[in-house]
């Protein structure tokens, strides 16, 4: 078939050595690039000065917020110890602040600061760079099914 990869119809070609049969399924070439792909945006993370775990959480703090600690470990699936730890280092360089939750004084919401805002706005530039690098082997429109496809499996 033209423009299709070698047995990408069928599946992996059965008469390979073991290696290079496993190294031809796609659940290993999907998580060769998605490990690819992480790597890229912790690099651009770093630039940034920040860690991947911590970008998430001031992300998830900024759309979400003023919201609660507990709540915010919930919908991060983070321990609650680990959050405490991520939340102190954000707090310590200013880009979010604890206070007592006005409809519940004994929790902590957390807020996002204007700095931790302008870090997200520069994370997100360095995530799309790292991500534009990921995908400069394919031509735009290789780019964009990909994206359709992978969607799709993500959603089923």
């Amino acid at each position: 078939m033209a423009g299709t990869v070698e047995g990408d119809a069928d599946g992996p070609e059965p008469d390979l050595p073991p290696l290079q049969h496993i190294q031809s399924l796609p659940s290993w070439l999907i998580g060769r690039v998605a490990a690819r792909g992480r790597g890229l945006v912790a690099e651009a993370l770093a630039e940034q000065g920040v860690k991947m775990m911590h970008h998430a959480v001031l992300a998830a703090v900024s759309e979400l917020g003023p919201i609660a600690q507990a709540d915010l470990g919930r919908r991060l699936a983070i321990d609650p110890k680990d959050l405490v730890g991520i939340l102190n280092d954000l707090q310590a360089d200013g880009l979010t602040v604890r206070e007592p939750d006005p409809r519940d004084r004994r929790k902590n919401a957390v807020t996002v600061t204007p700095a931790g805002q302008d870090l997200i706005e520069r994370c997100a530039a360095a995530a799309e760079t790292a991500n534009a690098q990921l995908l400069a082997p394919l031509a735009p429109a290789e780019a964009r099914r990909l994206m359709a496809l992978l969607a799709r499996l993500h959603e089923a």
